[in-house]
């Protein structure tokens, strides 16, 4: 038992640092923190300007295309990272098939150009 206990200990050590760490970083704030609130600071912020519609407004659908447009060309470059690591040990068929894969990925940004998705009118 007591090699199993010594194995284990810079573990359990470890955790109990961390654990109290985080909890002085989520009590901190409350004890150190102002509290002379004021109208300026408790009103909403938005934009610079007050609210001047329902928060439940429908947005506008091109916000949605955006942000997965995004998302798409993000993972994109996130393929890409691996890939240039490993590019001398996957050799010739990996380098094929990411070219397959960046030829797909440009069809549907070329697609959604010509489809006036990138707009904003």
């Amino acid at each position: 038992m007591s090699g199993l206990l010594n194995e284990y200990l810079p573990l359990i050590v470890f955790i109990g640092v961390s654990a109290f760490i985080a909890g002085a970083l989520l009590v901190a704030p409350f004890l150190l923190a102002f509290k002379k609130p004021d109208p300026e600071k408790l009103s909403a912020y938005e934009c610079g300007f007050n609210a001047f519609d329902d928060a439940r407004m429908k947005f506008d659908v091109r916000f949605y295309l955006v942000s997965l447009l995004f998302i798409i060309f993000d993972l994109e470059v996130a393929f890409l990272f691996p890939w240039a690591v490993a590019f001398k040990e996957i050799g010739l068929f990996g380098f094929c098939s990411m070219m397959v894969f960046l030829f797909v990925l440009t069809i549907g940004f070329v697609y959604e150009w010509k489809k006036g998705a990138l707009e904003w009118d």
